[in-house]
């Protein structure tokens, strides 16, 4: 038995750790042009181990790639850090890390060590310049692990906060967070827009993620804000005890978990994640076209086709014990969907990867399309203890919701007419027909099942000592 207390550890215990500081820095922006790589490291250096950095209002220039080694620490981060958007400089390998394994990813910004805050105060964070990258590649391929930096990497960090942080033009990903433990994100915005009048009413954003999670544990997403023109928050491989709570996801893919069993001598494993209180909402679509899903599961095939970062596939695993509740859906091209033939081919095997134990709960909003589910699972294994429950979204004027179901055994709470479609085994199943003008699928079937841990993950800033408390094997 373990307790789950790191929510209220972190909050508890990080002041304290601060109050002992023995040193605090104060850095100022040199000014425009100037570089300031240098003092910025050098404040991390002196006080980054049992103090206080201060980094005032301002645009810090930023010219090279950099680690921040915090331990006991506190950073107060007014300013912002500007990385200077000379891609054939960031494009070379040894001028970026590679510490994110999944899929080769590059990073310019990495932040390690243990017992930490770093509070942006709402004003400062990265200015990452990623027009010049966008209209880069225009004409150039997207490749995964092609050296396009991540914008901020959490990376072997063990109890660390990140607060109040913005984010601003990242050309890749926003954040990832990668082989660390007990990390609170509270306040974070990530803002991924097109200026550049050629380019509207296309989507030249890919790949801007708002956060990727892989190989981590007890970590806390809260009041995060990311407009991207893909995966909102993405749920990588060997993710356990994620809360993602209070989220808006404006524009790109929606909620992701995965894409998973890419690596087919690893195996992935995604447990215990809450997804409460989240909206995804169609934006201006002059800048963003896409409002694609609201939360979904892809993982790779069964068969090898080439190899990582850019293809793989037929790696085991499961995700399961998962819960999305309290879902607000605006213009979304696609509620939500189970997915296992990510880069498949013609003939290939089906998936080993599992999907398992999980809840759809409280579901409002309004879909672009028809189809309000789609549990599209391997035959191999079966998506096994699907739920759901208070479903009503509505769909174009003149359709009949449907719901598309393959491979998935012991669903609970697909109804029409209050017949529970309990083996969920017909490839196409629809949800009655448009009663006005607006057609509506209602699934308010309720089931049962045992509380988890996660259940109590919702009561965090209202009553902590019942989260400490809490304990799973």
């Amino acid at each position: 038995m373990r307790p789950l207390n790191f929510l209220y550890a972190l909050s508890a215990l990080l002041p304290t750790a601060v109050a002992a500081s023995r040193h605090t820095c104060r850095v100022s922006p040199l000014g425009h042009g100037r570089d300031d790589t240098d003092q910025v490291l050098a404040a991390i250096a002196r006080c980054g181990h049992g103090g206080t950095t201060i980094f005032e209002e301002g645009s810090f220039n930023i010219t090279r790639k950099m680690t921040w080694d915090l331990v006991d620490a506190q950073v107060d981060l007014y300013g912002r850090m500007s990385f200077v958007p000379d891609i054939d400089y960031w494009l070379n390998a040894t001028n970026t890390y590679r510490v994110v394994f999944i899929q080769d990813q590059a990073s310019w910004f990495v932040i390690t060590g243990t017992d930490f805050t770093i509070d942006a105060h709402g004003t400062g964070g990265i200015q990452g310049n990623g027009q010049p990258w966008w209209n880069f590649y225009t004409t150039v391929p997207r490749l995964d692990g092609d050296g396009r930096p991540i914008a901020l990497t959490v990376y072997k960090a063990t109890r660390g906060v990140i607060r109040d942080f913005t984010i601003d033009s990242q050309p890749f990903w926003c954040n990832c967070v990668a082989e660390s433990k007990d990390i609170v994100y509270d306040g974070m915005k990530c803002n991924a827009t097109n200026t550049n009048p050629e380019f509207f009413n296309q989507n030249i954003v890919p790949n801007t993620d708002g956060i990727d999670t892989f190989r981590s544990e007890n970590v806390a997403l809260l009041n995060w804000d990311i407009t991207c023109g893909d995966d909102c928050i993405a749920i990588k491989g060997n993710s356990t005890n994620v809360l993602v709570k209070d989220t808006i996801c404006r524009g790109g893919n929606g909620i992701a978990f995965g894409s998973l069993a890419q690596y087919v001598n690893l195996t992935d494993k995604v447990q215990n994640v809450l997804v409460d209180n989240a909206t995804m909402t169609q934006i201006n679509t002059t800048i963003q076209p896409n409002m694609n899903n609201g939360v979904y599961f892809k993982s790779w095939d069964g068969s090898v086709n080439g190899v990582p970062p850019t293809g793989g596939g037929g790696g085991p695993g499961f995700a399961k014990n998962i819960t999305l509740r309290n879902i607000f859906l605006n213009n979304v091209s696609r509620p939500t969907t189970v997915s296992q033939t990510n880069d498949a081919k013609t003939g290939d095997l089906p998936s080993i990867f599992r999907f398992e134990d999980i809840s759809w709960e409280n579901w409002k909003g309004n879909s672009l399309s028809n189809e309000i589910v789609a549990l599209e699972c391997s035959a191999a294994v079966n998506c096994t203890g699907m739920s759901f429950s208070n479903i009503d979204i509505s769909i174009p004027a003149g359709e009949t919701p449907k719901i598309v179901c393959q491979n998935a055994v012991d669903v609970k709470g697909l109804s029409r007419g209050g017949l529970v479609n309990t083996a969920c085994t017909l490839d196409a199943y629809a949800l009655g027909s448009p009663s006005s003008s607006v057609a509506r699928a209602i699934l308010v079937t309720r089931t049962e099942r045992a509380p988890s841990f996660l259940d109590y993950f919702v009561r965090f800033g209202q009553d902590a000592d019942a989260v400490a408390d809490v304990s799973t094997t």
